[in-house]
């Protein structure tokens, strides 16, 4: 339901203040907001300036060799209590759970207006290099309390080689129904589906750059090691083996990660990804859209290239149109099934603010095998 729009002060693009607050106040979100001409021009401007100034090319350069470190550094600080769980994930993408009854599905919906990228995806407290003295003294105390066990690539990638040899016998080849999120985090996805889809076939993986992550993920009270398995792994890295064989996976989920990723790698590691795919398998995507928010608030000197930015803390993002996803997609031979915008309007109660955010949710399937 789109905002109204007598509620809101004709004000450029950016904060919007409430002319009638106990109006507004009582819902946090609107979905499919409608945004008028003179918004999309304030944004445009927006971006136009915060990326007049990139980066030097070393800086850069810097950023992308040391990415694994700034994302470790990241889950250290934060562990698993920066983002939430996304029980959302079911009124979106019901492929997640197919024997979830609809009408459970449609208890999530206010659950994800209010708490879910509201609060934390992609509008971090120093997202412009600034943090408080209180969070920076809790930072360095957690820093001091992680010591996350050794789990490298080099020794998963020897693993795996192993188990690829055993004719067929690698983590959940028995399972009937195989799902693999990339770029994991703390598991703020994997658990929510082990919970929730009871499918005894089921058997999910989970991946992510950031040894921290993995580590969180498996020695979460929740990990199952027989219904899934978290590994190190880097998506840029071609020679990086993940441990089931291609046309093995029925679900690739791809949540705010793609976004983080140079983007002249993004369509390598989209093609390679499709190649897991079982036919008719599909990859489900929810990223960031052009001229959200967190893009929005960028000041001059992050901005890395067109639309790609560097946060206060190292980490990178990018900002998406429906066309750029719909080729990575068409290019890496998958079927268009889903591309649309989800514009919301968000209000901070507290704050007597409201937030324009923009996201694009994808999916897109592999087409299915000839019939003989």
């Amino acid at each position: 339901m789109a905002a109204p729009r007598e509620a809101l002060e004709r004000r450029p693009f950016g904060r919007r203040f409430l002319t009638d607050p106990a109006r507004l106040f009582q819902h946090n979100a609107w979905d499919n907001v409608e945004w008028s001409e003179e918004q999309e021009a304030s944004a445009r401007s927006k971006v136009q300036e915060n990326s007049s100034q990139l980066l030097p090319q070393d800086k850069q350069e810097e950023y992308e060799v040391n990415a694994k470190k700034y994302w470790d550094d990241f889950y250290k600080i934060h562990e698993n209590g920066f983002f939430k769980d996304r029980h959302w994930l079911f009124t979106e993408f019901p492929e997640l759970a197919p024997s979830r009854n609809p009408s459970q599905n449609r208890d999530f919906v206010h659950e994800f207006s209010n708490k879910e990228e509201s609060n934390n995806e992609g509008l971090r407290s120093y997202e412009n290099g600034h943090c408080s003295l209180e969070t920076r003294a809790e930072n360095q105390l957690n820093l001091i309390k992680t010591a996350p066990k050794i789990c490298t690539e080099e020794l998963a990638t020897q693993k795996y080689s192993e188990l690829n040899q055993s004719d067929g016998d690698y983590p959940g080849s028995s399972a009937s129904y195989r799902v693999l999120e990339v770029g994991c985090g703390a598991g703020n996805t994997v658990f929510p589906i082990l919970e929730t889809n009871n499918d005894p076939g089921l058997f999910v993986y989970c991946c992510d750059f950031s040894t921290t992550a993995v580590d969180l993920v498996q020695n979460n009270a929740q990990y199952d090691s027989s219904r899934c398995f978290a590994f190190v792994h880097d998506l840029c890295n071609d020679q990086s083996p993940f441990p089931m064989p291609d046309e093995s996976l029925d679900v690739v989920i791809l949540i705010f990660v793609l976004s983080a990723i140079l983007p002249e790698k993004m369509q390598c590691i989209v093609s390679r990804l499709s190649r897991l795919l079982k036919p008719g398998g599909m990859i489900l995507l929810r990223d960031y859209g052009r001229y959200d928010l967190a893009q929005l608030r960028f000041k001059k000197g992050q901005c890395l290239s067109d639309n790609f930015y560097v946060r206060g803390d190292g980490t990178r993002v990018y900002f998406f149109t429906q066309d750029e996803l719909d080729g990575l997609f068409t290019t890496a031979g998958l079927e268009k099934i889903q591309n649309l915008v989800d514009r919301r309007l968000q209000v901070n109660r507290g704050k007597q603010m409201t937030m324009y955010r923009v996201w694009i949710q994808c999916k897109y399937r592999k087409p299915a095998a000839p019939q003989l």
